[in-house]
Order: C-alpha cells, then structure tokens, then sequence
C-alpha cells in the first residue's frame, strides 16, 4: 500500500510535520503532538500506512520538551505557551491549508503528548471531540526536579500536579471520544493512566481505553503497535462528528 507524502512546513518560525495522504478526506484532518523525545511520525511507515488508509491529513508542530502546558517555556519560546501555539497557530494553519475547521480535527499524542492532547481536549471539549491518547505521561510532575524545562516552569512537583490533566477534567465538559491506551509494563506511566481512567469511570464520563496489550513498554514497537487501533478510532469519531453537523 503506498503511505502518501511527507513535507515540512513552517508556522509562526516553528517547524511542522505533515503528512498529506494519496486520497485525502476533505473536511477531516488530525493533529498530533510528539514526546519528550521531540520524534514525531514523520516518515513512519506504520502510522503512514494508517493515515493513507483512512485518508487523514495530520500535522505534527514542533513543541521542543514543552510538554504542551499553557505556560511559557522559554526552550519553545519566550512570549507564546505550546498550547497556545497549538490552538490558535496550527490551527489557523489547518483551517487556512486544509479548509479543515474544529470540531473535525482530531488530536493524537505519544508519551509527553499524549498527556498534551489530554490538556488541549479538557480544556476545549467542544473544539476537540475527538481524542487518542497513547502511554500519556499524566504524573508529569514527577519529573519536576530532573533538570528538565519542568524546572523552570515550576517551583516544586506540587504545583506541576495542580496543571496535569487529571485535575483539568470537567464532569460536564469532556471530548465525546476519548481513547487511551499504555502498555501494562509501562512502569513509567501506567498508574496515571490507569487512574485517570479510573476517573473518567467513577465520573461517568464515557472513553475506551487499552491497558492489557503488551508490545514492548514505553517503546515505538507499542507505538507502532497500538497505530492500527487509534487510527480507526480516530476515523470513526471523525466520521460521527461529522454526521452530528449534518
């Protein structure tokens, strides 16, 4: 199966990826934010064999190790938050490239982004009804104190975990489609998302999640893995949100 085409962009003197599928799907498109490791699906063939099949066009905007928080990194930049950036700049671009407007983007992440689109998703459920979010790095805060940008964005891990995702969920306000998915040997981030499930669950927020594949932890053959599932996932909210405009 061809995996359509991969460019570069750029948004505000910020790099983007994106991928452009053989036969695109007008009026849909995804927006996806990386991890820690700044590694984005840029010619990965798995999640491209995906994207073609579904005919979903998706941008993946730089974020440096910002971890998406609506407060200034001065790693990203000094003046604009990552949130910011990703909610007004990338998707200005998508509505202006793409013809492609909210609520018909969806959001997907990996690790550090995957937390990133759970803050993006809680705080604007109705622009964003349609979210994936894969090994989500919820207890971010535990990393307050390695050294990291964390360090500069906060005083102590009490006030990191007063901006994780969990405690920016609103019983009344929450994306229709929600996916989360973590490798059970994921030792690094399992028990947050197993929590934040455990939320959603007790709230009575409706989701689907994944927490018994194994494919190898916190790696990109989970990643990889785990494609096939969010991807339809992805589409079929896409392709319901899309009949409820009708």
């Amino acid at each position: 199966m061809s995996a359509g085409r991969w460019t570069s962009t750029e948004i505000n003197g910020k790099q983007a990826d994106v991928f452009e599928p053989d036969t695109p799907r007008e009026g849909r498109a995804v927006l996806h934010l990386h991890g820690h490791a700044c590694e984005t699906l840029k010619d990965n063939p798995v999640f491209s064999t995906e994207l073609n099949r579904h005919g979903l066009r998706v941008i993946c905007p730089h974020g440096k190790r910002s971890w998406w928080l609506p407060l200034i990194c001065t790693e990203f930049d000094a003046d604009q938050t990552p949130l910011d950036f990703v909610r007004e700049d990338v998707v200005d671009w998508i509505s202006r490239e793409w013809n492609v407007k909210t609520p018909n983007i969806a959001l997907t992440g990996i690790s550090m982004g995957g937390q990133g689109v759970l803050q993006l998703a809680y705080r604007a459920a109705l622009q964003f009804p349609v979210m994936a979010a894969i090994s989500p790095a919820v207890d971010f805060h535990n990393w307050v104190g390695r050294g990291l940008p964390l360090d500069e964005m906060f005083d102590d891990r009490e006030a990191a975990r007063q901006h994780t995702a969990i405690l920016q969920l609103h019983p009344l306000n929450w994306p229709r489609h929600q996916l989360l998915v973590c490798d059970p040997t994921d030792t690094e981030w399992i028990e947050s998302a197993e929590r934040l499930g455990s939320k959603l669950y007790s709230t009575g927020i409706p989701f689907e999640s994944d927490f018994e594949s194994s494919h190898g932890g916190h790696s990109w053959d989970y990643f990889n893995a785990m494609a096939p599932r969010v991807m339809d996932f992805v589409a079929a909210g896409l392709e319901q949100e899309s009949l409820r405009l009708v």
